[in-house]
Order: C-alpha cells, then sequence, then structure tokens
C-alpha cells in the first residue's frame, strides 16, 4: 500500500514543490521552440552550462542514450528540406544546407531540453520525482482513474530499471541470462512524497507562464 510521506521543514518549504519543478521544465522546453536562434542559443547555453556545473554525469548520459536520436533528426531534417545540396556533384543524395541548418536548430533545442531535464533530474530523487507527478495527475481523479496507482507502477518501474543498470555482468551472455531472468517481486510498501505547495510556488508558476505567454506569443 502507498504512505505518504509530509514535510514541513523549513529547507524543505523553501525549495520548490517537485511538481511545480517539473512544470517549469516542461515551460522551458515548450519556450526554446518559439525562441529563435540567437535566443536560443544564448539561453541554451546558460542552461547547459548550469546542467555540466550541477548535474554533469546525468547530463552525459542522458545526450549518450538520444545519439541516434540527434544523428537521425539530424539527416532527416537534411534530407527532407529542399534546397542547396552540401554537395553539387551528389544530387539527391546530398543533404541541403537549409535541412541541415534547420537539424541543427532542433538538435539544439533537444539537446537544451536534456540539460533542463538533467538538472531536474539532479534535483529531484527518485520518490521527490514520483511525487511531482503524482500531484500533476489529480486531474485524472475526474476521469475515474486511479492516480495512486499510477503513481506506485511509476515507481516500481523506476526502481527495478534503476537496479537493472546498475547490476554489472562480466560478459554479454551473462548480461543476456540477466535480462530474460524472472523477476522476483518482493512485496513491499511505496512511500509517495506529498509536499504541500507554498506561496513561492505559486509565484514561480506564475512568473513561468507569463515569460511562456510572452515567448509564444
Amino acid at each position: 500500500m502507498p504512505t505518504f510521506d509530509q514535510h514541513h521543514e523549513t529547507a524543505v518549504r523553501r525549495f520548490p514543490h517537485p511538481a511545480v519543478l517539473i512544470l517549469l521544465w516542461i515551460c522551458l522546453t515548450v519556450a526554446m521552440q518559439a525562441l529563435h536562434a540567437p535566443a536560443l542559443l544564448l539561453t541554451g547555453a546558460l542552461l547547459a552550462a548550469a546542467a555540466l556545473k550541477f548535474s554533469a554525469s546525468r547530463f552525459h548520459t542522458l545526450l549518450r542514450r538520444t545519439r541516434w536520436i540527434m544523428f537521425s533528426l539530424l539527416m532527416i531534417y537534411g534530407y527532407a528540406t529542399p534546397g542547396t545540396a552540401v554537395w553539387l556533384s551528389g544530387g539527391m543524395f546530398s543533404p541541403t544546407v537549409e535541412g541541415l541548418l534547420d537539424g541543427l536548430l532542433q538538435l539544439c533545442r533537444l539537446i537544451f531540453a536534456l540539460a533542463g531535464l538533467s538538472i531536474v533530474l539532479g534535483l529531484l530523487s527518485q520518490r521527490q520525482l514520483v511525487g511531482g507527478l503524482y500531484t500533476l495527475l489529480y486531474p485524472l481523479r475526474y476521469l475515474g482513474l486511479s492516480r495512486e496507482r499510477i503513481a506506485v507502477r511509476l515507481a516500481l518501474t523506476l526502481h527495478y530499471a534503476e537496479s537493472a543498470m546498475l547490476d554489472t555482468a562480466s560478459d554479454w551472455r551473462s548480461s543476456i541470462e540477466h535480462m530474460l531472468a524472472p523477476v522476483t517481486v518482493e512485496p513491499h510498501g511505496v512511500e509517495l512524497y506529498a509536499a504541500r505547495f507554498g506561496w513561492h510556488d505559486g509565484l514561480l508558476l506564475t512568473a513561468a507562464a507569463a515569460a511562456l505567454v510572452v515567448v509564444v506569443v
């Protein structure tokens, strides 16, 4: 059964609510889609610098795991966007200059979004992350869905995924055998982080919403 841990210490109250941090990252990601190249590069450079300073290992991990997505994104834009061929002699087999530039711009947006995500994941523990998502799932109760059940399943998924990532095998055969082995599920309680919203959380959300409206509109 899930249990809820209320935190009322002063240090915790001063820290933004996990749901607020998640919403701030969402607002930032949406805003970057509307920013032009100069503003995007400036904002993204500051964001990437913060990610490298406070959550470098997580940022590197996210970049490494999405490297093929990034390469595919660049190739799709390079070959699907009409324009001047990079290699005139290549004809239809050459990407276009305009496509590569657009692809690089979208690639920057993806990298900067991952930088913001790495900062959020670095600030929040797994319990806080699930608790923040649990708070954001509140509207589901009006649809007759159980957000508690969704949050618990998410917590268990993250728990076993983290265990699998930390497990190291001596060779590839051992890795495959470990992945194919049945998972032994031990019954245990799941603690959901349930913090209260403070006045500073409301100010952060208001400022983020106002900035998002200014950028998008």
